[in-house]
């Protein structure tokens, strides 16, 4: 049951980013929607094998979405498109 709540909380936070921010394509929500689940998942994780906290507390949910949300900025401040040069 946790895990799906980890992936609900990751598909939110993808889709909640990718409709905040305007001028994206239906293959970029889809890119962000397993990004953010990618991120929640791989936080929880991390967390949950470094001792830091168990599947049922509040503290892996709350990282669960920090770890969307990492995710997700990096994959924007290294991939986005349209990037001009400053002059």
């Amino acid at each position: 049951m946790y895990l799906l709540i980890t992936i609900a909380i990751g598909l939110g936070v993808g889709i909640m980013v990718e409709l905040l921010l305007p001028g994206h394509t239906p293959s970029e929500l889809v890119l962000a929607i397993f990004l953010g689940m990618a991120g929640a998942l791989l936080a929880r994780f991390a967390g949950e094998r470094g001792g830091w906290f168990d599947a049922d507390q509040p503290e892996s949910f709350v990282a669960a979405g920090l770890g969307a949300v990492i995710i997700l900025l990096l994959y924007g401040l290294f991939f986005r498109r349209g990037r001009h040069p400053r002059s």
